[in-house]
């Protein structure tokens, strides 16, 4: 029978767990505290993604040798793309299939469509570009 997750993508949930934690409660906490709403998520989403990828490069992909800088232009740039195209693209596509709900539900649910397809989007760029392992060098072959 084969796993549903790999130990790779279990610690991937776990970490985006942890980063959108400290998001949503520093969001939470900033803006009760007076800070104005775009400040408040500003701050909690740069700590959010800082944690993220702290944690992602160490602890989920363990690519914490070399190549800093290119991995921190990487992640930046694949997660803006998630954060600011894919999910507006897919809220805005999925509107409509959850209008006839709720009004709370018509809300949340495109937006954690938009989410899914983000991740998806993260882990397969993460995986395979931003933190993808070193190659290693080619070997010369042994001649006698």
């Amino acid at each position: 029978m084969k796993k549903l997750l790999n130990a790779q993508q279990l610690r991937f949930g776990l970490v985006g767990i942890g980063n959108t934690l400290v998001d949503l409660v520093g969001y939470t906490v900033l803006f009760a505290l007076g800070t104005p709403l775009v400040i408040a998520n500003l701050i909690s989403t740069t700590t959010g993604m800082a944690l993220s990828f702290t944690l992602n490069r160490s602890f989920t992909f363990r690519a914490a040798g070399g190549g800093a800088v290119r991995q921190v232009v990487l992640f930046v740039l694949v997660t803006g793309i998630g954060l600011w195209g894919i999910q507006p693209l897919v809220i805005l596509l999925t509107r409509g299939v959850f209008a006839g709900l709720p009004e709370t539900l018509a809300i949340a649910a495109p937006k954690f469509a938009g989410i899914c397809v983000a991740l998806v989007w993260n882990y397969a760029l993460y995986s395979r570009l931003v933190f993808r392992p070193a190659a290693e060098p080619a070997k010369e072959p042994v001649h006698d």
